[in-house]
């Protein structure tokens, strides 16, 4: 596994800050700038409102998105299976022949719907259904969605950066998260340690990659503080979050770049 592609719109891309042209907009650059660079380029379409979320299912369908992703309703929120499924299909129907992902990340949307549960039968009423994208720490859940759906052969991508080398252990297909978007290299190395296997280089770069989060997370870590360090990485502005986000502090992006620039990466001894 290595960098192969993007989920466009989601938290990190502060999607759900942005109106419906500018998502659209963005999704039609992304898809343009990674023609033939990338694999896939999933677009998130997912919103509070039902129309919103169909009309930018039909638009990613349009311009070539090779998958699109849902998050569940947070407002006014599912309370069970099968509301939630009934809103998914919604979306899913308005592009028909585009793979469609659930975007599984309770923290941030409060419906704790287990993908488990979410799973069972979920062909027959979203027939291009393809996968979650799972940002929990729940790995029991995630455990017993790939024990019981291996026939399926649906893909999970795991979003908890810190934990990517445990799902990985259980089968998790690959991962989608901010931390690639600045420590991609270092998470690739992982990737190919942990195919060998060497574990105990690949726990290295995850051990790694946690002391730092644990670190810019006692700081106060959120998107802005993530586009900052994107940032100084990259040295690409990646411009100020949309309120009610603020600018990452001076004094976290020094501390930030200090404690990223002491780690020793196993590459580098």
């Amino acid at each position: 596994m290595s960098i192969c592609g993007l989920l466009v719109n989601g938290t990190t891309g502060e999607g759900l800050s942005l109106n419906v042209q500018e998502r659209k907009q963005l999704a039609e650059e992304w898809l343009c700038q990674g023609k033939d660079k990338l694999d896939h380029v999933i677009i998130h379409v997912g919103a509070l409102s039902l129309a919103e979320s169909q009309e930018l299912a039909r638009h990613a369908a349009a311009v070539g998105a090779t998958g699109i992703a849902v998050l569940a309703p947070f407002f006014f929120k599912p309370t069970n299976k099968d509301e939630l499924i009934a809103f998914l299909q919604k979306v899913a129907s308005e592009a028909p022949a585009v793979p469609f992902y659930y975007y599984h990340i309770p923290p941030l949307t409060a419906v704790k719907i287990r993908v488990e549960e979410l799973l069972d039968g979920i062909t027959e009423q979203i027939p291009t259904f393809r996968g979650v994208k799972f940002s929990d720490t729940d790995l029991l859940d995630l455990a017993q969605c790939i024990n019981k759906n291996e026939r399926e052969q649906f893909t999970f991508l795991y979003g908890v950066d810190e934990q990517l080398l445990s799902a990985l252990a259980i089968g998790a297909d690959g991962a989608v998260g901010s931390t690639y978007n600045y420590l991609g290299q270092k998470n690739n190395l992982m990737l190919q340690a942990f195919a060998k296997p060497d574990l105990a280089l690949a726990r290295k770069y995850q051990f790694l990659t946690g002391e730092f989060l644990n670190f810019v997370t006692k700081l106060g870590f959120g998107v802005a503080q993530t586009k900052a360090v994107m940032t100084f990485v990259s040295g690409i502005p990646m411009g100020p979050p949309r309120l009610p986000l603020v600018d990452a502090s001076e004094e976290f992006i020094i501390k930030a770049k200090a404690k990223l620039e002491s780690i020793v990466w196993p590459d580098s001894d």
